[in-house]
C-alpha cells in the first residue's frame, strides 16, 4: 500500500519530467545549398530545456518555444567545414541534462531530382491498388485502421511498393518513363463515415508522419528499394505531395504545437471548393478565405502556412524526401487551396537545390485563367506563381468534351467536337511555358477513361491519339491500356479497383498478354505503339504544336523540329472523309511521303489523304 501511495505522489512529478521523443527533420545533410535547417523538438517540457550543440561547423543561432511546453524550434546553421556524424542535441533545466542523438550525413551520387519532361509517359497508379509484393504487410494490430479486405471495396486491399518493384518489368514494357503513385507516407488514421459506409484511407492523403512511408506499404526501406529499382530500370520517379492538409490523428495534431499550427475557425468551416474568389478583382474577403482556410473535409485539419514553423517544417520535408528517397518530380495535391506565397517559397527552395526537379499541382479548375494563376503565366495578376507547370484539367476537359460529340452532328459544330480541343490549346499564350504542363484524360478522382467515351474503342484511341502526341507532358491512370472502366458515382472506389493479377492467385492477369483479351492486348499495344514512337522521335517531346482549325469536323496539327515532322490528322465524324492537304503547305512543303505510325504503311502521294470514320492518323513526313 504504501509504495502504490508513492507512486500516485511521484506521477505528477514524472509527468513534468524533461525528454525528447522526436526530432524533425529526422537528419540532415553536409553540403547542401542551403546551410540552414530549422529542427521541430518534440517531448514531455521539450520547450522548457535550454538547448546547446557543440559540433564543428554546426552553430545553434536560435532557439525558439511556442505555447505548448512540449515544442521548442532549433535554428541551425550548418557550414561548408562541417563534417558527416553524429550530432548531441543537449538539453539542460536544473540538474536535468537530456541529450538526443541526431545524424549529419554525406549526400550520395545516386539519380535523384531528374525531372520529367515531354519526353516522359507518366503511369499514375495507387500502390494500394496495384500489386501486393508482400502479402504480411497487408495490416497491423497496432494501427487505427487494422483491417485488409479485398472483397470490400472501401478497406485496404494489401498493395505495396514491393509489388510495384516487380511490376517494373510491364511499365518498360508498356513504354512508361516515369511512375507517380499516390501519396506513401504513413496514413494512420481510423476508418471514417461517409454516407453511412466506413473508409479507409488507403489513397494516402491524411498524412499522420511525413518521416514515415507506411508499413503497409513497405516502410521506408521499400520506397528506397523501389526507386533505386526503377532508376536501374531507367523509370523515373514522382512523389505526391500534400501541403494543405494532414489526417486528424498526426502525432501533431494529437499535441498540437500552437493554435496558429491549423487554420482554425469559431466552427467547423469547410471549404466551398469554389476557385472564383481567388482570381476574382470583386471577391469578398470572407470568400477567399473559406476557399483557402477552409477545411477539405472534417478529418483533414487545414494547415496554416503563414505560420513559419509550419512553412519550414513542410519546406524541409519536401527537401528531405527528395534527397532520401531520390524522386524526381514532384506532384502537389490541392495546389489551389494552399496559401499561394508560402507555395512560392516551397517551390524555390525546392528547385534551388535541384534544378531540374519538375513540380506540377492539382488545381482542379475550369477556366483557362484559373489554371493559368497556379503556374508561370502571362496575365498581370497581383500575385505571380513560380510553379513551373501543373495538372492540364482544361486540356482534359477539353478533349472529353470533344470525343463525346465525336460521330455524332456536333463533331461538325461551331464549337463542338475537335474544336473544343483547338479552341482550349489556342489559349496556351496564357501560360510561359504549356510544354511543362501534365495532360491526362482521367484520374483517381474522375471517371475512368473508357465509362467516358460510352466504351467506344475508336473515340478511345483517338483520345489516346491526342493525349500522345500533342503538346504537354502525358500522364496515363493504371489500367486505362488493358479497358478497365467504371464512374465514380456512387463511390470513387468504382475507378480504383485492383489491378488484375497483382495478387497472388488472381484468377486473371492483365499483366501479362496471356491473361489479357484479343481487345485488352490491342489497346495495349496501341498505347505501347504511341508510346515507344514518341519516347523515339524528339518532334513530340521537344517540337512546337501547329494546328489548324478544324473543318467539318477535321482536325490537323503537327508537331515539328529540326529532325522532323509529325502530322495528325484526326476525323470527327461517322463516316470516312478525304482531306486534301494544300491548305497545310505551310508544314508540309518539302514531304512528298509519309509512314503511318501506327500501322507501318507507307504513304506516297500526300495531296489527299483518306481518313476512316473516328480515328486519326499519325505521319512522319519524309522527302
Amino acid at each position: 500500500m504504501k509504495r502504490l501511495l508513492l507512486l500516485a505522489l511521484l506521477l505528477p512529478l514524472l509527468s513534468r519530467a524533461q525528454s525528447i521523443t522526436r526530432v524533425n527533420p529526422t537528419n540532415w545533410w553536409v553540403g547542401m545549398k542551403n546551410g540552414t535547417v530549422q529542427l521541430l523538438i518534440h517531448g514531455p517540457q521539450a520547450g522548457t530545456l535550454t538547448y546547446t550543440i557543440t559540433y564543428p561547423g554546426v552553430k545553434l543561432t536560435k532557439t525558439s518555444t511556442v505555447e505548448n511546453p512540449n515544442y521548442a524550434f532549433l535554428d541551425l546553421t550548418i557550414t561548408a567545414t562541417a563534417k558527416p556524424g553524429t550530432v548531441s542535441i543537449v538539453g539542460k533545466k536544473g540538474a536535468t541534462t537530456v541529450t538526443q542523438k541526431w545524424e549529419l550525413r554525406a549526400r550520395d551520387n545516386a539519380p535523384k531530382a531528374q525531372g520529367v519532361t515531354q519526353a516522359d509517359l507518366i503511369y499514375l497508379a495507387m500502390p494500394d491498388r496495384f500489386a501486393n509484393g508482400d502479402p504480411g504487410n497487408d495490416k497491423f494490430a497496432d494501427l487505427r485502421d487494422p483491417s485488409a479486405d479485398r472483397a470490400n471495396p472501401f478497406l485496404r486491399h494489401g498493395g505495396d511498393l514491393q509489388g510495384a518493384a516487380q511490376r517494373i518489368g510491364y511499365f518498360k514494357d508498356l513504354g512508361v518513363t516515369a511512375v507517380w503513385f499516390t501519396p506513401v507516407i504513413e496514413n494512420n488514421q481510423p476508418l471514417t463515415s461517409e454516407g453511412g459506409t466506413m473508409r479507409a484511407s488507403y489513397h494516402g492523403y491524411g498524412f499522420t508522419d511525413h518521416y514515415t512511408v507506411d508499413r503497409r506499404l513497405g516502410g521506408n526501406a521499400a520506397y528506397k528499394a523501389y526507386v533505386q529499382q526503377a532508376h536501374a530500370a531507367g523509370l523515373k520517379v514522382v512523389q505526391d505531395a500534400v501541403y494543405n492538409h494532414i489526417g486528424n490523428t498526426h502525432w501533431f495534431v494529437q499535441d498540437l504545437p500552437m493554435k496558429s499550427w491549423l487554420n482554425q475557425w469559431p466552427s467547423y468551416t469547410n471549404t466551398s471548393y469554389k476557385q472564383q474568389p481567388i482570381t476574382d478583382p470583386h471577391a469578398a474577403q470572407i470568400d477567399r478565405q473559406v476557399t483557402l482556410n477552409g477545411w477539405f473535409v472534417p478529418f483533414l485539419p487545414d494547415l496554416n502556412q503563414q505560420n513559419p514553423y509550419v512553412a519550414n517544417f513542410l519546406i524541409q520535408h519536401a527537401i528531405w524526401s527528395v534527397e532520401t528517397f531520390g524522386v524526381d518530380a514532384w506532384r502537389i495535391d490541392t495546389y489551389m487551396y494552399n496559401d499561394q506565397p508560402f507555395m512560392n517559397r516551397c517551390n524555390a527552395a525546392l528547385l534551388a537545390e535541384y534544378p531540374k526537379i519538375h513540380i506540377f499541382g492539382e488545381s482542379s479548375v475550369s477556366s483557362i485563367v484559373d489554371q493559368a494563376y497556379y503556374v508561370r503565366n502571362k496575365i498581370d495578376f497581383p500575385f505571380k506563381s513560380n510553379q513551373p507547370g501543373g495538372l492540364d484539367f482544361i486540356v482534359e476537359g477539353a478533349m472529353l468534351a470533344a470525343l463525346k460529340e465525336v460521330g455524332t452532328p456536333a463533331a461538325t459544330g461551331w464549337d463542338g467536337g475537335p474544336q473544343r480541343l483547338y479552341q482550349a490549346l489556342a489559349q496556351d499564350a496564357v501560360y510561359q511555358d504549356p510544354t511543362k504542363l501534365v495532360t491526362f484524360i482521367d484520374n483517381h478522382d474522375h471517371n475512368r477513361f473508357l465509362s467516358e467515351v460510352g466504351e467506344d474503342f475508336d473515340k478511345f484511341k483517338l483520345g489516346l491519339t491526342w493525349l500522345l502526341t500533342t503538346r504537354g507532358i502525358p500522364s496515363m491512370y493504371y489500367g486505362t491500356e488493358i479497358l478497365m472502366k467504371n464512374f465514380k458515382d456512387p463511390t470513387d472506389a468504382e475507378v480504383r479497383k485492383d489491378f488484375p493479377g497483382g495478387w497472388p492467385g488472381d484468377k486473371e492477369d492483365k499483366f501479362t498478354a496471356a491473361g489479357r483479351s484479343a481487345k485488352e492486348n490491342e489497346a495495349f499495344q496501341f498505347v505501347k505503339t504511341l508510346a515507344a514512337y514518341r519516347k523515339s522521335h524528339p518532334a513530340l517531346h521537344s517540337g512546337k504544336l501547329m494546328q489548324y482549325l478544324p473543318e467539318n469536323g477535321l482536325y490537323v496539327y503537327f508537331r515539328y523540329d529540326a529532325s522532323g515532322t509529325v502530322m495528325v490528322a484526326s476525323n470527327a465524324t461517322d463516316k470516312p472523309a478525304a482531306l486534301p492537304t494544300a491548305r497545310f503547305v505551310e508544314r508540309m512543303t518539302g514531304f512528298s511521303k509519309a509512314r503511318n505510325v501506327l500501322s507501318g504503311e507507307t504513304l506516297s502521294d500526300l495531296k489527299t489523304l483518306q481518313l476512316p470514320a473516328k480515328t486519326a492518323l499519325v505521319l512522319e513526313l519524309a522527302k
